[in-house]
């Protein structure tokens, strides 16, 4: 089962130019942006789209020196590029979470929601202990 939802892109593989899937975060009830997934591989157009929107992470940036697995048991990690955590991007996700409240199944983009700001996303929600 998919819902829709809002996140913050925080981090792309490909080039800014044109990226070949989002790393997507919210915030947790620290302030602190945390990774909660990333995107299927994008559609042409939604990378040209996505592409105009973002802007190179600059000092500071909440991942920084963070790792992410290319996938669920994998060793191999992802090249990635930070990107400023401003861009909120509506996608589809699966229901089902890890232990750390990240979504299981890649999210699938629905679309760029520039006329939103990162405070208008959903808090990475809490697991439960």
């Amino acid at each position: 089962m998919r819902e829709p939802t809002y996140a913050i892109v925080g981090a792309v593989t490909g080039t800014l130019a044109a990226p070949t899937s989002l790393l997507l975060g919210r915030f947790d009830d620290s302030g602190r942006l945390q990774y909660a997934g990333r995107t299927t591989t994008l559609a042409q157009t939604a990378s040209s789209t996505v592409a105009g929107l973002l802007a190179p992470a600059q000092g500071g940036h909440p991942w920084t020196g963070w790792s992410f697995s290319a996938g669920w048991g994998s060793r191999e990690t992802l090249d990635v590029t930070l990107v400023e955590p401003e861009l909120v991007v509506e996608v589809g996700v699966d229901v089902a979470r890890d232990a750390s409240s990240r979504w299981h199944h890649p999210a699938r983009l629905h679309r760029a929601r520039p006329d939103l700001s990162p405070a208008d996303v959903p808090r990475l929600a809490t697991p439960p202990r």
